[in-house]
């Protein structure tokens, strides 16, 4: 119950226990988790279809997944998660699974993602933020925020905002 990592348990894309990570990451208490479906920690109905359906298809031949995704506070704030699942009936993939979780700025960024910096500004967009609003977050100039959302453009391949966000949201 204590681990320094978020942990689910899982039947059938329904929360049976959690631990106090994951009450602290979300923002809802474990009672109000429990028994609820994990779709009240997706963005979308769209996501979490999309989402169960690649970890299915996955699960099928593995027992374990894992990949980053976005995912939302209680307080409607979209986090950028990894999310690692092992099934425990591989007959049944999602009949019994455990997962954790993890913000992935708390992790160290491989060479080949964005930078943290990076990582920060760009789930302060998704928050709705302007650039002169996550300047005044993180104590930077607005045009070197527009450097940042102009180097995450370029490492998604998006053109604009509204590409941005459905590419982290959508298609995460």
């Amino acid at each position: 119950m204590d681990a320094p990592i978020g942990i689910m348990i899982l039947s059938n894309r329904r929360i049976m226990k959690v631990n106090a990570e994951i009450e602290e990451l979300f923002g809802w208490s474990a009672a109000e988790l429990e028994g609820q479906s994990i779709r009240v920690l997706y963005p979308s109905n769209f996501d979490y279809e999309k989402t169960g359906a690649r970890w299915h298809r996955w699960l099928e031949s593995r027992p374990r997944y894992e990949d980053e995704r976005f995912m939302q506070h209680r307080n409607g704030e979209i986090l950028w998660m990894r999310a690692r699942g092992r099934t425990l009936t591989p007959q049944d993939p999602f009949q019994l699974m455990v997962w954790t979780f993890e913000l992935v700025k708390d992790r160290r960024p491989t060479e080949s993602a964005l930078t943290l910096r990076e990582r920060e500004v760009m789930r302060r967009i998704v928050n709705g933020l302007t650039s002169k609003e996550i300047g005044r977050e993180l104590g930077l100039s607005p045009r070197t925020i527009e450097v940042h959302r102009a180097s995450i453009m370029r490492k998604l391949g998006v053109k604009n905002v509204a590409e941005l966000i459905t590419k982290i949201i959508v298609e995460r």
